[in-house]
């Protein structure tokens, strides 16, 4: 045994337990802390944009969907139907709801005759739609037309139909 190997030992076993000790120190705990908050910052709107755009799918479907049924109705009735959840041939037999709960749906005859109708989906209340001040109604008329108005009724198609 070398004479200078023990006394490493001894200083190694008499130094100060923090200078061999692995861990975090509290600032490095803050920093991390500040950084993930600053990132979930930016990351939790991002997300929360992004799931009110694909959610819009959900209108823009059910009113396609209203549109073919509309089509269907004509063709066997000669006029569309006047109503959405009425059994044919009174109404479309279709429920008032989207498929995944985000919009209420409903339509309107715009012609006494039954020749025309608007057919509009909204945001319902409870289903977390109602943040997107950018797509608050979307609308399918008999002629196919597309529409859609922000929360100031300023028309925002072009952007909610895609």
């Amino acid at each position: 045994m070398q004479p200078d190997a023990g006394r490493a030992h001894l200083d190694r076993c008499s130094a100060p337990a923090s200078l061999y000790a692995h861990g975090w120190t509290l600032v490095e705990l803050l920093t991390t802390l500040a950084v993930l908050a600053i990132l979930a910052a930016i990351a939790v709107p991002s997300y929360r944009g992004q799931a009110l755009r694909a959610q819009r799918s959900d209108a823009t479907t059910a009113l396609l969907r209203i549109g073919a049924a509309q089509e269907a109705h004509f063709l066997q009735h000669n006029r569309f139907a006047a109503a959405l959840s009425a059994t044919p041939p009174a109404g479309l037999g279709l429920a008032p709801v989207s498929e995944r709960g985000y919009y209420d749906l409903e339509i309107e005859l715009t012609a006494a005759d039954g020749s025309a109708y608007l057919a509009r989906a909204r945001p319902r209340a409870a289903a977390g739609q109602r943040d997107d001040a950018l797509c608050r109604e979307f609308t399918l008329d008999h002629h196919g037309l597309r529409g859609a108005r922000d929360a100031a009724a300023s028309d925002r198609t072009m952007d909610c139909w895609r």
